[in-house]
C-alpha cells in the first residue's frame, strides 16, 4: 500500500470517528438541559475545551452561548466544524476508492451533502437533535460496513488504528472537562463551586451517554453514578469498546500486521501501563487533569510514530 493511501484511509477513519463524537457531544449537552432545573447555568465553553480549539473559537467569537457553539461545531467553515471534517472525511475516501467498497464512499457522501445542506437550520435545538441523531446513525453504519466487508489487510488497519486512536483521546479529552465539573462551569470567572446531588450525578451520567455508556456502565459497575466509578470505567474497562484501554488494546493487536512496528508498539505499551496502573481514587481528588494532560501527550507521540513510520518518505 502507498504511504499517501494508507494516512488517508488512517485520516478518513479519524475525521468520521470525530465527527460522530463531535455529535455526541452537541447532542448530550443540550439534552442536559432539559435534566437540570431552569436556573442553572451551563458551561457551553466546556465543549470548546473538549475540541481543543479554545483559541480558534476566541477568533470568531466573543462569548460562548448555545446558538454559536452550534454554529461554531456544525457549520462554521473552520477544522473544528462537523461539516469541514465531513468534507476531509469526504476527500479521504473519494482519492482512496480503490481500497475500500464503493458502498462506503457512497454513504460517506450522501452524509456529506445532508450535513451541508442541513446545518443551516441546526442553531435551532429541535432540528439540531434530529441532525445530530442522523449523522451519528450514519457514522455507525458506514463504520459497520467496513467492518462487514474489507479484507483484513493493511487498509482496514489503517482505518481501526485511527478509530481507536481517535476514541481513546476523545474518551480522555471528556474526562478531563468532566473533572472540571464538566458542565458546571460559568462562562466567566472562577471555578463554579461543586455541585450538590443530586446534580452531580446528572452531570457524570451525561458523561456516560455521550459515550452510549449509561447502560453498560450500570450492568457492570452496578452502583450509583459517580465521578470515581465513571472515570475508572472510561478509562480502565478493557471490555467496553469506548473506553481508553480497550481503544490502545485494538491499536497493540493490529500493529503485528504491519511492518516496521516496533517504535509504535513500544509507545502504545507505555501508554497502556500508564491508564491500567493509575489509581484513580487519588486521581479523582487530586492531579486527574494533569494526569489526562500527560496521557494526551502519549497519544499525540503514538500519532506522531504513526506518520513516521509509515506516511512519510524515508532518506
Amino acid at each position: 500500500m502507498l504511504s499517501r493511501v494508507a494516512e488517508r484511509v488512517y485520516w478518513q477513519a479519524r475525521y468520521l470517528e470525530r465527527v460522530e463524537n463531535t455529535a455526541r457531544l452537541l447532542n448530550v449537552f443540550s439534552n442536559l438541559l432539559l435534566d437540570l432545573p431552569g436556573r442553572t447555568k451551563l458551561g457551553w465553553r466546556a465543549l470548546v475545551r473538549i475540541t481543543g480549539t479554545t483559541d480558534l473559537y476566541a477568533t470568531r467569537y466573543n462569548i460562548a452561548t448555545e446558538s454559536n457553539l452550534a454554529r461554531f461545531l456544525i457549520a462554521d467553515d473552520c477544522d473544528a466544524s462537523i461539516c469541514s471534517m465531513l468534507s476531509m472525511a469526504r476527500e479521504n475516501a473519494r482519492t482512496t476508492r480503490e481500497v475500500m467498497p464503493t458502498e462506503a464512499f457512497e454513504r460517506i457522501n450522501d452524509l456529506h451533502y445532508y450535513t451541508q445542506s442541513a446545518a443551516g437550520s441546526a442553531v435551532a435545538r429541535s432540528a439540531r437533535n434530529e441532525m445530530l441523531e442522523h449523522i451519528i446513525e450514519r457514522c455507525q453504519q458506514i463504520f459497520g460496513m467496513l467492518a462487514g466487508t474489507m479484507s483484513r489487510d493493511a487498509g482496514y488497519t489503517f482505518i481501526r488504528m485511527g478509530r481507536a486512536l481517535e476514541r481513546a483521546d476523545m474518551v480522555t479529552r471528556i474526562v478531563d472537562v468532566g473533572a472540571r465539573k464538566l458542565f458546571a462551569y460559568p462562562d466567566k470567572g472562577s471555578v463554579a463551586p461543586r455541585f450538590p446531588e443530586p446534580y452531580e450525578g446528572i452531570l457524570w451520567m451525561n458523561v456516560l451517554r455521550s459515550q452510549s455508556a449509561y447502560q453498560m456502565y450500570r450492568q457492570h459497575v452496578r452502583r450509583r453514578v459517580n465521578g470515581e466509578d465513571v472515570v475508572r470505567f472510561l478509562l480502565q474497562d478493557g471490555e467496553f469498546p469506548r473506553a481508553t484501554i480497550h481503544n490502545l488494546t485494538t491499536i497493540g493487536k493490529v500493529l503485528p500486521k504491519l511492518p516496521n512496528n516496533a517504535a509504535v508498539a513500544e509507545l502504545v505499551e507505555e501508554a497502556q501501563r500508564q491508564v491500567m496502573q493509575s489509581q484513580v481514587a487519588d486521581l479523582v481528588e487530586h492531579g486527574l487533569t494533569d494526569y489526562i494532560d500527560r496521557l494526551q501527550i502519549r497519544f499525540a507521540a503514538i500519532h506522531e510514530a504513526i506518520t513516521q513510520t509509515w506516511f512519510l518518505p524515508r532518506n
